[in-house]
């Protein structure tokens, strides 16, 4: 694994304690051992841009890979740009919980949360 971006860097984005706590146990319900977390932005959505979420075996050679309290968090070079700064935190809610980005970067959000505009 190439985390030569990691070392050096601050983390593009950080995890709150609520979110870090999700994460962990997702990883351990899934069981999984390789890569981490991954983060990123594509395009679409209702206002232009929308957040990806997922865990992912592989890391690019592109990839930013920061270890936050044993997670690896992996961002792609084009996200990395509009993720700089942002803080990914969790909400419980009555039906479960969700992920949340809370993105410095972005000039608009939709009403769902889930897309935005930089």
């Amino acid at each position: 694994m190439d985390t030569t971006n990691a070392e050096t860097q601050a983390p593009v984005i950080t995890l709150s304690e609520a979110a870090l706590k999700e994460v962990k146990r997702l990883i351990n319900v899934q069981g999984l051992t390789e890569g981490g977390l991954r983060l990123g932005v594509k395009g679409g959505g209702c206002s232009g841009l929308s957040y990806t979420i997922n865990f992912d075996e592989k890391i690019g050679p592109h990839d930013q890979v920061h270890d936050i309290d044993g997670v690896n968090v992996i961002v792609d070079a084009k996200s990395a740009i509009y993720l700089q700064g942002t803080q990914l935190d969790f909400q419980k809610d009555l039906l479960g919980g969700n992920f949340k980005f809370v993105n410095p970067n972005a000039d608009k959000t939709c009403g769902c949360g889930e897309s935005f505009s930089a």
